[in-house]
């Protein structure tokens, strides 16, 4: 199982601390590090910095959200950091939710998610593999453009630069289990949000037939210390924002998923304090539980003891979000 370094978005500015613990990273033996996007700072330029720093840790998106671009600019984006970066890009793609969609992008949610997140991968493959001129007649994805405000004039076209690696790795990052079924059929990995090594039925569905290589890298925050219920405190603070806050009342992808891995009582009464205003509560109501199963708190030999769960399942890279160097190195430590 390979460590690999979560970055997460920007908050309201930079964060001065993201290329030294990738260069630290780097310098421990990780061997990739992400960055993501929700509705602020964007994927590709920070992981283009890390890359100017960089030597050989791979470089990926954790995600980068399908409807701030269209397939064929996504594709622009991975070939030309593959080139700059030597190498080294991987491209982590979701469609996020219909709140983001719509509210931030100006786009609709896609009625058919399932439809939309295969054209769009078979774009990004077409542009990769530069085999011929990219061509589609898709629901959502049409190349040419072939609908009736169009003029008609279209020409499909080829990449003028060529690709670096036509099979530069796509990942995905999928909630619901028709979309993770997909995800190993379409794309070489799979992002999850949520992954309890003690609950491997919440997904045992949808993986039952792993093609070979397939990368499974789901995100950890880690934090090593003596006080546990202290160290949950930042994992609760993210279940609370993104069960409660990253969707509606009646459609919220990550509460479903809480839901599904067995606290579906629970996630209900997060999102409802949380929509009510009452976040601090909402964060308060997250089952420490959870929030343990899903992340790596405590002391360096309780940590130690669950990664060993972390490596008997499917996980192939584990993502570790933290913050604090000291994780980093024990974490590198333990794993090696």
């Amino acid at each position: 199982m390979r460590l690999g370094l979560a970055l997460g978005y920007w908050g309201r500015g930079p964060s001065a601390d993201h290329v030294p613990l990738a260069i630290e990273a780097e310098r421990l033996g990780y061997d990739s590090v992400w960055t993501a996007e929700s509705w602020g700072s964007d994927a590709f330029t920070p992981l283009t910095w890390i890359a100017a720093r960089t030597t050989r840790i791979r470089l990926g998106t954790a995600i980068a959200q399908m409807a701030a671009r269209s397939p064929t600019t996504t594709a622009m984006h991975a070939l030309t950091l593959d080139h700059l970066s030597g190498g080294r890009m991987m491209l982590g793609l979701g469609l996020s939710g219909p709140q983001v969609v719509e509210g931030w992008y100006g786009r609709p949610f896609p009625k058919s998610p399932l439809t939309a997140t295969r054209e769009y991968v078979d774009v990004v493959r077409q542009v990769l593999r530069r085999e011929g001129p990219v061509e589609l007649d898709g629901r959502f994805h049409s190349h040419p453009y072939r609908g009736a405000d169009g003029t008609g004039l279209g020409k499909a076209l080829k990449p003028i630069t060529h690709p670096l690696r036509a099979e530069l790795p796509i990942l995905l990052g999928a909630e619901g289990p028709k979309n993770i079924a997909q995800t190993t059929r379409i794309a070489d990995g799979w992002l999850p949000l949520y992954w309890s090594p003690t609950r491997p039925q919440a997904y045992e569905a949808s993986l039952t037939e792993l093609p070979e290589g397939f990368l499974v890298a789901p995100m950890a925050r880690a934090h090593v210390c003596d006080d546990v219920a202290e160290g949950l405190l930042p994992v609760k603070a993210m279940l609370g924002f993104y069960i409660g806050g990253m969707g509606h009342a009646a459609r919220n992808f990550h509460a479903d998923l809480m839901a599904r891995m067995g606290f579906e009582e629970e996630a209900r009464k997060i999102q409802r304090l949380f929509l009510e205003g009452r976040r601090e509560e909402a964060v308060l109501a997250v089952p420490d539980a959870f929030a343990d199963e899903i992340s790596l708190v405590g002391p360096r030999e309780r940590i130690a003891e669950r990664l060993e769960s972390w490596r008997k399942g499917p996980v192939t890279d584990l993502l570790i979000l933290s913050p604090d160097p000291r994780t980093l190195r024990v974490l590198a430590e333990l794993n090696a």
